[in-house]
């Protein structure tokens, strides 16, 4: 159930505006807070008191059944506080429910969700985590809400690189390394082909050539292309499968997609006057919008070349006519801002019904605080990276856990050390930069995927030691008694939180949003199993703390999942 938009719905109707309901800032101000009065009462000219106390005598009766206390603060706050029967109904309830209380959203829609984009014959690297993790989260979630969700993955496959390396393939090329190692081949290929090239213009030329005939359809180039495709997806994929992203059931479409479609797509927009020529060049100009009316959007060079620009535009048109698409999610670092500014301008001008968002995102840095690098200042390798993390995380456990067989210690040394990495990324507000830290993300304390990974098995040890199966039906979850302890109730209280969270996150895609509503309810869970025995207990307050324990396991499995986490429940 979604406790607080359902309190926001119901008093707004009363109220007659926004109610504004929103989680108390502080526990004694109740367990949330209607904030819309003081703004409505500012517009009716009344006086604000007076109206919060009208909006607590007139609020529904459901309302009024939730609430244990309605009370007006201040100058026309009004503070709401859940009533223990109510909490006590929604936690059998989530004992009880697949989804542990939240549900799917009314109001679907299709959103095509623009993320990763590595290019076709470079390795992934650190700067391509973000894009990848961050857009696998937000598939996830969307999908998990019940929109339609197509995940594309827009691969730099096409442009002047490949000519290069076509030439220095077939100079220079090894087939064994290329299908051992795919894209270190075709970078030494390409590093050779490029060197060679400032000493014998004829390497440029011959590349220039090559690509020519690329374009043209020339079949051996087109196959040697596709060959360079395969090896570099099928390298990038195993990087996908350890990060434990969805890509590899997602759309693969490279801009080589959208080739054919590019000059069609221009005259169109001359001939309907959204582009204009300029000196051989072909722009969109924002003569109305201020903020781009001295920064046009050039869609075809003066040489007759396209662009990213023209690319992009194309891939909307096709994106709209393929899927039908109701939203179009970039998940692209802030560095693109304009670009996107000018491509969203461009859409709108040519007519396009749809709702763009750039997903901007910071850096990752170093301990220095500078872009991260490796030892010797090259760039970090996203395959380098997690190994890195893997070997950490198994001394770790190994650490703490030595009985765990060697099979298990494998298993959850991945499951910690790339969850530890992804976490600490997306535990991060995304427009922020932030410095990568391993003791920090490895810890086994604080807002950490090690912490909240504990968390979750140290419940699973409970039922091991009580030899209960993990399922609400090994109890009575209809008879929970009543409260026993303040700690009961503040877990209760965060458990019914979780639907609202999901909601807050695709309202403008802040995964951090989720990330710090699990630690909170880990900390939760922490505070009440030190204040409440679960082994010892009996009766109704047996079955109260274990539908707590188990509520608190599966939302933060669920949370961890819908980020791409996996949660063991042996450490």
């Amino acid at each position: 159930m979604r406790v607080r938009s359902t309190l926001d719905e119901l008093l707004t109707q009363t109220l007659g505006a926004p109610a504004v309901v929103r989680v108390a800032a502080k526990p004694e101000f109740g367990h949330y807070q209607a904030n819309g009065v003081m703004g409505e009462a500012k517009k009716r000219k009344t006086n604000p008191r007076e109206l919060a106390q009208t909006l607590v005598a007139d609020a529904p009766a459901e309302v009024q059944s939730m609430c244990a206390s309605l009370e007006v603060a201040g100058p026309g706050f009004v503070n709401l506080k859940l009533s223990d029967e109510f909490l006590l109904g929604q936690l059998g309830a989530i004992a009880a429910d697949a989804r542990r209380g939240t549900v799917e959203t009314e109001a679907k829609r299709t959103v095509v969700v623009d993320y990763s984009s590595p290019n076709v014959a470079k390795p992934l690297h650190v700067g391509h985590l973000r894009s990848t993790i961050l857009g696998d989260a937000i598939v996830r979630v969307l999908r998990f809400l019940g929109h339609n969700v197509v995940g594309d993955n827009h691969v730099g496959d096409w442009g002047t690189q490949f000519g290069m390396l076509i030439v220095g393939f077939r100079k220079w090329g090894d087939r064994d390394a290329l299908a051992a190692h795919a894209t270190d081949e075709l970078e030494r290929v390409y590093r050779l082909a490029n060197d060679a090239a400032k000493e014998d213009g004829q390497i440029t030329e011959e590349a220039r050539a090559e690509l020519a005939k690329l374009q043209a359809g020339d079949p051996d180039n087109r196959a040697l292309w596709d060959e360079f495709i395969a090896a570099s997806q099928s390298e990038t994929q195993k990087i996908y499968n350890r990060l434990n992203v969805a890509l590899g059931t997602e759309e693969w479409r490279g801009e080589s997609t959208y080739h054919d479609r590019l000059g069609p797509l221009v005259d169109k927009l001359l001939a309907d006057g959204v582009a204009r020529e300029d000196e051989g060049a072909v722009l969109i100009y924002f003569d109305d919008d201020k903020q781009l009316a001295d920064k046009p959007f050039m869609i075809r060079k003066s040489d007759g070349a396209f662009n990213y620009a023209t690319t992009d535009l194309a891939t909307i048109a096709f994106r709209l006519q393929t899927w039908n698409a109701d939203e179009m999610v970039y998940v692209v670092d802030k560095r693109q801002s304009l670009h996107f500014r000018q491509l969203f301008a461009a859409a709108a001008a040519v007519g396009w019904s749809c709702v763009f968002k750039h997903i901007s995102f910071g850096a990752i840095l170093g301990p220095d605080g500078r872009p991260i690098k490796t030892r010797e200042g090259g760039t970090v390798r996203l395959a380098d990276l997690l190994a890195e993390a893997v070997e950490r995380a198994r001394k770790i456990i190994e650490e703490k856990n030595p009985d765990l067989s060697p099979d298990e210690r494998e298993q959850v040394a991945e499951m910690v050390g790339v969850g530890a990495v992804k976490y600490a990324d997306l535990s991060q507000n995304r427009n922020s930069d932030y410095r990568f830290d391993w003791e920090k993300l490895l810890a086994f304390d604080g807002n950490t995927a090690p912490y909240l990974q504990y968390v979750h098995a140290r419940i699973h040890s409970i039922f091991r030691k009580m030899d209960l199966p993990f399922d609400a039906a090994s109890w009575d979850a209809d008879d929970l008694g009543a409260f026993e302890h303040d700690s009961e109730r503040a877990l209760a209280l965060m458990q019914v939180r979780l639907a609202d969270v999901l909601d807050d996150v695709v309202e403008d895609y802040y995964p951090n949003m989720l990330t710090d509503h699990l630690f909170n309810l880990a900390q939760a869970f922490n505070a009440f199993y030190r204040d409440c025995p679960v082994q010892s207990s009996t009766g109704a307050t047996r079955n109260r703390r274990l539908s707590l324990c188990l509520n608190t396991a599966e939302q933060i499995r669920l949370g961890l999942d819908l980020l791409g986490i996996q949660a063991p429940t042996r450490m």
